[in-house]
């Protein structure tokens, strides 16, 4: 299932961080002119002009990581591929190995046209809600590229506020490489950044499950409370801090 709209752009944000893209690469003109890549590969449509100039399309994949843990950011990236520079490999970041998300990420930061990593905060989360912080991170990612596209491609049913057309697409994490190309980098840097969080807090695992509910989280959670990288808008958090809370009121007495 595909929809498409285009909305104005709204305010950008933090946490994103981009790679530049060089325009010379993006144009031609007179009819219309043979690709350079087969079509697996091939981000860039054509449109033709009246006076018959042939106009490439800047078209950038989008994807998110990290809706579904109890702790951490929200990530999500937005990449416009080079059709000149082909990448081997790119698939749903879920079905790959660390390693070689890792080596992916690496080769898309050095290949694409252009990438931009961006990110909503816990805080952000707790406020405005999951989806709309996962929107938020989608916007401050195309806001963060180097140039605007024509047309973004995003994963899943719904778009974020663009500038630009946009196309959600179910499944394009799997279909799309560009969109393939955004789920590694929005995953490997998400997973960076959990490794940062279990230095700071290492009795909850964040470096093995990545703030996502396995039953490892869930026992350290009961056991210590959260910390404040833990979404307290999710409901097992929000339990956790009810029982913490209610722990530390009963042995109050005792203390004093």
């Amino acid at each position: 299932m595909t929809t498409s709209t285009g909305v104005p752009r709204g305010p950008g944000g933090r946490g994103s961080r981009s790679g530049r893209i060089d325009m010379t690469k993006l144009k031609t003109s007179g009819k219309r002119a043979a690709t350079p890549m087969a079509a697996p590969q091939q981000l860039l449509d054509w449109n033709t002009t009246a006076d018959g100039e042939s106009i490439a399309m800047i078209i950038a994949g989008v994807d998110e990581a990290g809706r579904g843990p109890l702790a951490g950011p929200v990530y999500a990236a937005a990449v416009i591929l080079d059709v000149s520079r082909p990448i081997a490999g790119l698939a749903d970041s879920k079905i790959l190995s660390e390693a070689m998300r890792d080596a992916l990420a690496l080769e898309i930061r050095e290949r694409a046209l252009a990438w931009s990593i961006a990110s909503a905060s816990v805080e952000e989360i707790d406020e405005i809600n999951i989806l709309q912080a996962t929107m938020l991170a989608m916007e401050r990612a195309v806001i963060g590229l180097s140039t605007l596209p024509d047309l973004v491609r995003v994963d899943g049913n719904r778009l974020p506020r663009l500038s630009c057309r946009g196309e959600a697409i179910v499944k394009g994490d799997a279909t799309v490489p560009a969109i393939s190309a955004a789920s590694i980098l929005a995953k490997t840097a998400r997973d960076a950044d959990l490794r940062l969080l279990h230095d700071a807090y290492p009795g909850y695992g964040f470096d093995q499950h990545k703030g996502y509910g396995t039953a490892l989280h869930l026992s350290q959670l009961a056991s210590l409370g959260p910390c404040p990288a833990h979404r307290r808008s999710f409901a097992p958090v929000r339990n956790a801090l009810s029982v913490a809370i209610g722990t530390t009121i009963s042995l109050s007495p005792s203390v004093t």
